[in-house]
């Protein structure tokens, strides 16, 4: 079970790793991450996927020389 949880986490640290160009790469590469994130935990991908927007939205706003 556990490395069945870890091959799952690998395309999460990808798509964490992608931050995005525009607003709606940066949209679609956070909510892709937050929803198999909260799908990880065994959490609601929905919410999960709001919150991944959220932050990714806020993250690069904040440090556009990163993404």
């Amino acid at each position: 079970m556990r490395a069945r949880t870890l091959l799952a986490a690998l395309p999460l640290c990808g798509l964490l790793a992608a931050c995005g160009d525009t607003t709606g790469e940066q949209i679609i590469y956070g909510g892709g991450a937050g929803a198999v994130g909260a799908v990880l935990l065994d959490a609601n991908p929905v919410t999960g996927a709001a919150v991944g927007v959220a932050a990714n939205l806020v993250y690069c706003q904040q440090n556009p020389r990163r993404c």
